[in-house]
């Protein structure tokens, strides 16, 4: 004779239910800022769109500036998650020309992520104290991976040994949230955004490329 066992489901631990209910939130308050900004966002609206209790996201976060910093986190962590996989073990020009085309990417595949992130990176010029140093954590990581491929591809000797390392890695740094904030204006524009990524790599390969092989080329 066959039983039939009932099978019950597994119970998450406390930590799988945080992760569950932080994931649940980043979605909702992504939602909410590309539709409403985010000074129309509310911390019990992101509670209330996760499905939770509308007092959960005050009480995870204590307030909006801190949820902000949170999304600026998750998204610059799955940004560079996607930046490591692009470039993997490429240095200089070949490092920096695959981060542009991951960047593209990213702006295309994720979209209301990447514009909630950058609608906030720009907000971050205002009085939040806690914002704006997240996000210059952020830029200034951003930069120093750049300034690492300059000079890895430096001692290599595929980059020229003039360039002025941490001035072309402000500029390609620069160019990026240029580039960005033309996409947050023309969202639908992704041919244009296409084209404004690879002329930045052209840029990148007249500032690097050793004299020899730029003449070479022409």
């Amino acid at each position: 004779m066959n039983i039939a066992h009932k099978v019950l489901p597994l119970r998450r631990t406390q930590a799988q239910r945080t992760a569950l209910s932080d994931a649940r939130m980043l979605d909702a308050a992504v939602q909410l800022i590309v539709v409403r900004g985010a000074m129309g966002t509310t911390l019990k609206e992101v509670g209330e769109l996760a499905g939770y209790s509308r007092g959960l996201a005050s009480a995870r976060f204590g307030n909006k500036a801190a949820l902000f910093a949170f999304i600026v986190r998750a998204v610059g962590e799955e940004w560079l998650a996607s930046l490591g996989a692009a470039v993997r073990t490429q240095v200089g020009l070949g490092a920096i020309c695959a981060a542009t085309d991951a960047h593209y990417y990213f702006v295309r595949d994720g979209a209301d992520r990447i514009r909630a992130f950058y609608s906030l990176w720009f907000d971050s010029i205002g009085p939040d104290a806690a914002l704006k140093q997240t996000i210059a954590h952020v830029h200034e990581r951003r930069q120093r991976d750049i300034e690492a491929w300059i000079r890895s591809g430096i001692a290599q000797g595929s980059v020229s040994v003039e360039v002025p390392v941490t001035a072309v890695a402000q500029q390609f740094c620069a160019a990026i949230i240029g580039i960005v904030y033309q996409w947050l204006v023309r969202p639908d524009a992704l041919d244009h955004i296409r084209d404004l990524h690879e002329g930045l790599k052209q840029q990148m390969t007249r500032a690097l490329e050793p004299r020899s092989t730029a003449g070479d080329a022409r």
